[in-house]
């Protein structure tokens, strides 16, 4: 019997989920991106289910509230897509406007959307995105971080990130600012962190600016030692 539910939404690499899996948890991955159901499981009974889901279409929350309402929900998280939103695309804001004249209120309801299903559940949760206009659109956010402030929570000889470590620095020593707007309780994690010499010039941002999949999917990862801080200070 795991010890809870762990619900990941706009979550293609669940890097956010493994430490929570890793404790035990039975977690849940979705994204659109996921063609094919498929299961990782873990040693102490953990796993992480991958699903595809269009969270798009508001019709499919309502579906997963009444998947896991009245289930043990212990956590939720989100990462919505940022491209409309994120003050790093402001160049292309006017043109996209003159197309859609709604389009920031479209991706901002997004966000919106996800945080009304975890209050919904009742569970603690928090909704990540970087520097954006969701501060407007929504409200300020609640807290924001530095990858490399909790960089010490990965232990030494686990510094390589296993599967990038071409592109994220040892122990998450980059600096890319961070918010988070959360709810139900959620404890922000006390900051660990390793020394930052590329601060606002990592290797990250100098080989991940591309606008394919993967690099996007990259570049959205929770920081592991942010994931595994979250993970203690919310259990």
């Amino acid at each position: 019997m795991t010890k809870g539910i762990v619900i990941s939404l706009y979550d293609y690499t669940g890097e956010a989920l493994k430490p929570w899996a890793e404790a035990g948890y039975a977690c849940y991955a979705f994204d659109i991106q996921h063609l094919d159901t498929k299961v990782e499981g873990y040693a102490n009974g953990g796993f992480i289910r991958y699903e595809g889901l269009d969270l798009h279409d508001f019709s499919n929350y309502s579906d997963l509230f009444f998947r896991f309402n009245g289930c043990n929900v212990a956590f939720g998280m989100a990462f919505p897509v940022c491209t409309d939103l994120a003050v790093s695309g402001a160049a292309w804001f006017k043109k996209k406007a003159e197309a859609d004249p709604l389009f920031q209120q479209r991706a901002a309801q997004h966000a919106t959307d996800c945080a009304g299903l975890f209050d919904d559940l009742g569970c603690p949760y928090f909704i990540e995105n970087p520097v954006s206009v969701l501060s407007t659109l929504w409200r300020k956010p609640d807290h924001n971080f530095h990858p490399y402030e909790y960089g010490g929570y990965i232990p030494y000889g686990e510094e390589q990130h296993p599967k990038w470590p071409e592109y994220i620095a040892p122990r998450d020593a980059y600096s890319k600012k961070t918010c988070l707007w959360t709810g139900n309780g959620f404890n922000m994690p006390t900051k660990v962190s390793v020394e930052c010499d590329s601060f606002g010039s990592s290797t990250q941002h100098r080989k991940l600016g591309g606008k394919s999949m993967k690099t996007k999917n990259i570049r959205s990862a929770t920081p592991r030692g942010f994931a595994r801080a979250v993970v203690e200070a919310n259990t």
